[in-house]
């Protein structure tokens, strides 16, 4: 870190505290030419993840908009809001991680189907007939026996 006083490239950090918001942390140093002290603040820099829509279209991604359809697929099932919100953030940590800045819309929802599936049965199924849009009965009954099959 550049001191502002002298330019010097050199300094140790004296105090570390995060700020009031908890996003931020403040560095306080010291010059080590000319010993004046100085203070810096820290953020974690996050890049967007991008999602490429079925029709090629790219928008943010919107973890309100994941929950919102991850709470329609539980409705009136024994899932809570907590363990859903959970769910989001492994499903946004795992793509702030991944080395993609641009994601398909579908492998979103494959994450979500996975977890799903551990989570609810019923909620898998609600999510995978609006996520997997089948075109008739015959390619929602093999998502079925899939599922039953998978569970044996």
């Amino acid at each position: 870190m550049k001191c502002p006083y002298c330019s010097y490239e050199e300094s140790k950090v004296i105090d570390s505290r995060p700020t009031d918001e908890g996003e931020r942390i403040r560095r306080r140093r010291e010059c080590l030419k000319c010993g004046k002290r100085f203070t810096t603040y820290e953020v974690i820099e996050t890049v967007p993840v991008i999602v490429i829509k079925k029709d090629k279209s790219r928008q943010p991604f919107d973890r309100n908009k994941l929950l919102g359809g991850l709470l329609r697929a539980c409705e009136k099932r024994p899932v809570s809001l907590e363990v859903l919100e959970d769910m989001v953030d492994e499903i946004e940590c795992t793509l702030q991680n991944s080395m993609d800045r641009e994601v398909s819309s579908s492998v979103i929802g494959s994450i979500a189907l996975d977890k799903l599936k551990n989570t609810d049965e019923v909620a898998y199924v609600r999510f995978a007939s609006v996520y997997r849009d089948f075109p008739d009965i015959n390619s929602f009954m093999k998502e079925l026996q899939q599922l039953i099959q998978d569970r044996k």
